[in-house]
């Protein structure tokens, strides 16, 4: 038999001594991302490259801290780059429902937005006020009466020429009329009828020319009028400018590099120009003189980076497609939906542009239209604030539709590989976008560099979250637990999401301890109750087991079944459960029927696992005759799918029984994928299979005879429990590694498995050539009852 494992190849045990430290507290936080080296080298070529499409995809498993170790690096980063500028949103006189954007250099956003409010405050103060001045009521006076004294003189003189020739001016509602006089009063009708007909007919002539001149005299006090009105609009003009030069010229001075501002502020003065009635106290009834709205006038501050040190750094978790791109607001004023350029609300491409914006990718397409947006903005460079509803060609009510704002700004998308992969695939604008790919590791090499980062991040987050700090016992429990969670001896997992969680748990136990100190005891405590909140399904089918619910002997020595071992997800937690697998023969010409697949039980991975059972038989038994066998083989008591190959071993360790005849003990159960060339193969979850079975061994009672056959490719892997270890130690529990199926043959029954011969066949009364002499009687009776049904027919 194979020497068993000895108990130090079980577990990698750490000396806190070797550690060199009393507490985390007195190393130095670590800086950056720790184990990550093909990561960090991807990020600093795709944040350092500035050519279009360059963004990342930054990939790995969830819970490995991505998200976390992205920000901290990106936020070092930013730090050494330049500041981006603000943006505004500013009316556009031209076209209110398309407002314009301006880009001003890092905190004169801020002074803009305030220039144009103490500009708002000044106008609405001073113009009226000088409207209302004394001066100006006794220059618009002047004027009216000048045009009163053109407009009398012109209609004086026309009246004295009229009067000569026996007609005056008469104003009625219809306007001025001439009427005949009669001794300086107008005639009646009864005295116009009375006159001779020659002399109503001279008169009539007379009327009708001067009609004609009175027109003409009507023409010219219009002319005053036009003119006069003109005057006063000057004076009304001279009055604004006057007012507005002073506060213009401060602007203009102030904003002279910035062109784009210059425009607007010219195009304010035109507009105020062109609307000075609203500043008028009493001139328009709908703007009182109290609620002058200059709201056309304000700026909107879209994008205030005067705080900002370095670029931006925004992580947006809910990326919604109007989080991203940013909104238009609307409020209800009379029943009636209302905007205008100041509801404009910016999104995390606004505050991000000029730096770094982080994105969950799951999130990103699981909200409507994000994920397109995103590519058309990266595509066209630049941020389009719009309605959802109108970019799917809906119907929509009038709305503001701003500038779009220049874009230029580092994407990161951050998620599973599985995401990357499938939007590589399917989206062919993709990998124009995103060409550059970072790939964390879920696990870092157990070197001295390593573990000296991984205590210094736990200094780190102690700092951090002000958590008590470990000593060295518990920084060595720890980084045990480290290579536990990496299912390797050599490594150390880089899931510090779910390292941190179990520093947080001891740091709460030594808390109810009154601890100064973090303590391998607590850190023991933590992850022992961390089991124990999830293991209630575990201890159910425990439970089981014992009570002979579910079937595993333990103890017996059986022909054709093997105890195999299988694991167990039940979210974050998983564990380890023992399943029969049992086998029978006969002689038959069917080959392996796997029952699990017969019934649609078994998965592809394991049909192909007892598949390659038969090319095992066919090898060692079968090479110049034919493979005449009748077996079935299933797990017992099994009610849901099976699927993988790590029990293709098991499964060839019962068929070699059950054609031998050979029994197997029970005590021994196995784990491990074979090859068609009998090499025992790795498998993922050694501990908890090893684990799982020695909890069932332990409930029934440990006898001495009880282990696990695992491969000998998983010896690096073995991280088990200080129990199980201890059991080891002390002979009541047993561990064995293989390579090949004949190794672990030997160990189920206690019997050599035999070497082939150069004749081809094996020793006597060894496993192999008990299979081989089964066989043998299986081809020999199938050939009889082949013919018996051939003479039968004759």
């Amino acid at each position: 038999m194979l020497k068993e494992l000895a108990p130090d190849q079980l577990r990698l045990t750490i000396d806190p001594q070797t550690l060199n430290l009393e507490s985390t507290e007195h190393l130095k936080p670590v800086d950056g991302i720790i184990g990550q080296h093909r990561a960090v080298s991807a990020l600093r070529f795709g944040l350092g490259i500035q050519e279009v499409g360059f963004n990342i995809f930054v990939a790995g498993p969830r819970g490995i801290g991505k998200m976390t170790a992205v920000k901290s690096f990106l936020e070092e980063l930013a730090l050494t780059k330049p500041t981006p500028n603000d943006w505004c949103y500013v009316n556009n006189f031209d076209d209110p429902y398309q407002p314009m954007a301006l880009e001003l250099p890092t905190g004169k956003g801020k002074e803009f937005q305030q220039d144009m409010r103490m500009f708002i405050e000044y106008v609405s103060r001073e113009i009226p006020k000088s409207f209302e001045s004394d001066e100006y009521g006794k220059k618009r006076d002047e004027i009216q009466r000048t045009l009163n004294e053109r407009r009398e003189a012109v209609l004086k003189q026309f009246s004295i020429k009229a009067g000569h020739q026996g007609f005056a001016l008469h104003a009625t509602q219809l306007g001025i009329v001439l009427v005949p006089v009669k001794d300086g009063k107008p005639m009646s009708e009864t005295e116009w009828n009375a006159l001779p007909q020659p002399e109503q007919d001279t008169r009539m002539k007379i009327r009708e020319t001067l009609q004609d001149e009175l027109k003409e005299a009507i023409k010219q006090t219009r002319d005053v009028e036009r003119t006069t009105q003109n005057a006063m609009l000057e004076l009304d003009r001279q009055v604004m400018l006057y007012q507005l030069s002073g506060v213009m010229e401060e602007l203009t001075e102030k904003y002279k590099d910035q062109k784009e501002v210059l425009n607007y502020i010219d195009a304010i003065q035109i507009d105020m120009l062109s609307d000075i009635d609203i500043f008028k106290p009493g001139q328009d009834d709908h703007v009182p003189e109290r609620d002058l709205d200059l709201t056309k006038y304000q700026a909107n501050l879209l994008v205030d980076n005067s705080k900002q040190q370095g670029a931006p750094v925004v992580v947006e978790l809910h990326p919604t497609y109007t989080n991203l791109f940013g909104r238009v607001e609307k409020e209800v004023e009379q029943g009636t939906m209302y905007t205008d350029f100041t509801m404009i609300k910016p999104g995390a491409l606004h505050r991000a542009n000029g730096g770094y914006i982080v994105l969950p990718v799951e999130d990103v397409l699981r909200n409507h239209m994000s994920w397109d947006g995103l590519r058309r903005a990266l595509r066209s460079q630049s941020i389009v604030i719009e309605e959802m509803a109108e970019s799917l060609g809906m119907s929509v009510a009038k709305s503001q539709r701003p500038q779009p704002i220049r874009l230029d700004v580092k994407v990161l998308l951050v998620g599973r590989p599985m995401f990357y992969y499938m939007m590589h695939s399917y989206d062919e604008e993709f990998p124009e976008l995103f060409k550059v790919k970072a790939d964390f590791d879920t696990s870092m090499p157990r070197t001295e560099n390593n573990i000296r980062e991984f205590l210094m991040f736990i200094s780190m987050l102690c700092r951090k979250e002000n958590l008590k700090h470990l000593d060295a016992g518990a920084a060595a429990r720890l980084l045990e637990h480290a290579s536990r969670f990496a299912e390797d001896q050599e490594k150390l997992s880089t899931h510090f999401g779910a390292i941190a969680d179990v520093i947080r748990e001891a740091h709460f136990w030594a808390t109810q301890e009154q601890a100064p100190h973090i303590t391998a005891i607590h850190v023991r405590k933590a992850l022992e109750e961390k089991i124990y909140r999830s293991n209630l399904v575990e201890e159910h089918i425990q439970e089981m087991i014992t009570r002979k619910i579910l079937v595993i002997d333990t103890t017996s020595e059986i022909t054709g079944q093997v105890n195999g071992l299988a694991v167990i997800r039940m979210g974050e937690y998983e564990f380890g459960r023992p399943s029969r697998i049992t086998v029978t023969v006969a002689p038959g010409t069917e080959g392996i029927v796997d029952i699990e697949r017969q019934v649609a039980l078994g998965g592809p991975i394991h049909s192909k696992g007892v598949l390659i059972l038969s090319g095992y038989l066919a090898r060692m038994f079968a090479i110049d005759k034919p493979l005449t066998l009748s077996a079935k083989l299933v797990f017992e008591q099994s009610y849901e799918g099976v699927d993988g190959d790590s029990a293709s071993s098991t499964e060839l360790y019962a068929l070699l029984s059950a054609l031998a005849d050979a029994p197997i003990r029970q005590g021994i159960a196995v784990t491990g994928s074979v090859d068609q060339y009998g090499t025992v193969q790795a498998i993922g979850g050694a501990n908890e299979k090893i684990e799982g079975y020695f909890d069932v061994c332990r409930a029934f009672g440990l006898t001495g005879k009880q282990g696990v056959i695992i491969p000998k490719t998983n010896l690096n892997h073995l991280m088990l429990r200080d129990d199980v270890v201890d059991a080891v130690r002390d002979g009541l529990f047993h561990v064995w590694a293989v390579s090949t199926i004949a190794e672990g043959i030997e160990i189920l029954t206690g019997k050599p498995s035999g070497t082939v011969r150069k004749n081809g066949s094996f020793p006597k009364g060894t496993i192999y050539d008990r299979v081989e002499k089964r066989l043998k009687t299986f081809r020999e009776s199938v050939k009889k009852t082949d013919k018996k049904k051939s003479g039968g027919k004759k």
